[in-house]
This record gives structure tokens, sequence and C-alpha cells, in this order.
């Protein structure tokens, strides 16, 4: 049974997310939304035998890193790491099966609304591109007051514990993962997450932490 909690997370991965569980020491990493692409060229420099890919509808952020990783080694660059500009409605055939960890990290518009509504066609796609007990990363930074127009403009339902609970984990459930961990924390609880977004939310506002960790452990049913 999936754990909610509420308390900080001591244990961190070696490339800042909230993964708890053993990594493999090889494997393709895949970044859903990836925004300047930050989080994939740290993790990538950080962690040379696995493959990261960075995936965002929008590449417009990417360009000064995505000329960076085409350096050498030793000036910067990052050889095993690639971006793509893809919408996560329409991610492409050739990724299916290929990610062995799948992260969401502090999703905004039309991506915040499918992965805080338990949207099933898109945890369908994300399910499609995972390898056989990949693991899936999804972390949310609301903050109820300041982001309350957005919130209501996308449809974006209270995220509280019950929400998760009662709606939000059973539709991934559905979507074919098993949800090992999921709950809340506050800002003084955040881990050191290598994201720009997460720099700036953590220190602009009292909003909460939402995360959902899963793997994708059977075969969704068809839509």
């Amino acid at each position: 049974m999936a754990e909610a909690r509420n308390n900080s997370i001591d244990e961190r991965s070696t490339n800042s997310s909230l993964l708890t569980d053993a990594h493999p020491q090889r494997g393709v990493i895949v970044d859903i939304g990836t925004g300047d692409g930050h989080f994939v060229y740290t993790a990538a420099r950080q962690n040379p035998d696995k493959f990261y890919i960075g995936i965002d509808a929008n590449p417009s952020a990417l360009e000064k890193i995505s000329e960076k990783i085409y350096r050498k080694p030793k000036k910067g660059g990052a050889p095993n790491a690639l971006f793509i500009q893809a919408a996560v409605e329409d991610l492409p055939s050739e990724l299916d099966g290929v990610a062995d960890e799948v992260h969401v990290h502090f999703p905004w518009g039309s991506l915040l609304q499918v992965v805080a509504s338990g949207n099933q066609g898109i945890l369908h796609g994300l399910h499609r591109i995972c390898s056989e007990d990949a693991l899936l990363e999804v972390i949310i930074g609301s903050d109820p007051d300041r982001d309350r127009s957005e919130l209501e403009r996308l449809a974006v339902p209270l995220l509280t514990k019950d929400y998760l609970a009662n709606v939000l984990i059973p539709a991934y459930t559905s979507a074919g993962f098993q949800v090992t961990e999921y709950g809340l924390l506050q800002p003084s609880e955040w881990p050191p997450l290598q994201t720009s977004w997460a720099k700036r939310l953590k220190g602009g506002s009292d909003r909460a932490l939402v995360f959902v960790i899963a793997r994708a452990a059977k075969t969704p049913a068809a839509l």
C-alpha cells in the first residue's frame, strides 16, 4: 500500500530527486517538461553511465544548454544527454519502453493540469515509455493563494491529502503504476532538487511540495 507521509526525506539519490529506492547503475532517465534543461544537464554530468533525455513542448528555454551538451566533456559537454521537442500528449513512439526513470518536476500549464488531475490518456502515455518496473516521480509545487487564478483556469483541484489518497493515487494505479509513496512537504522539508524552478519556488512563498513516487508495475487497461 502506498504511504502518505508528511516528513522530510533523509536519503536522496545522486541526481537529487525524491526517489529513495536504489537506482540502477545504468539506465535511461526521461525528464518531461524539462524547462531550461538544468536538471538533465546537471544529472548527466554527475552520472556519466546513465543517459538523460529532456522533453519539452517549448524549446526556447533550452537554446543555451542544448548547445552546451555538444562540447567536449572537459569543457562542460554531456554526451549522455539529449533534448527533444515534444508535447506530453504526443511522446515519440521511439521512446516506447525505453525509460528506466520518468520525472515530471514542477509542471505548469497543461502539463500541471493533466498530472494533477490524473488524466488517463497522459498517464497511459507515460506508462508507454516506461521499461518494466521503471520509476515514476511527479513533483508539484503549488500555492493555493498565489496560484489561485491559474489553478482555477486549469481546473486543477486543491491537492489535499484526501484528494491524493481518494482520487489521484487511484488514477495512477488505473494507468498501470504502483504508487509506493506520496505526500506533501513544506518548503523547509524540501530536498535540494537540481532544477531552476525548485530554487525559485522554494524561496518565493509558502507553497507545499506534492509528490508521487511509483513504479510501472503492470500493463494498464486499454483506453
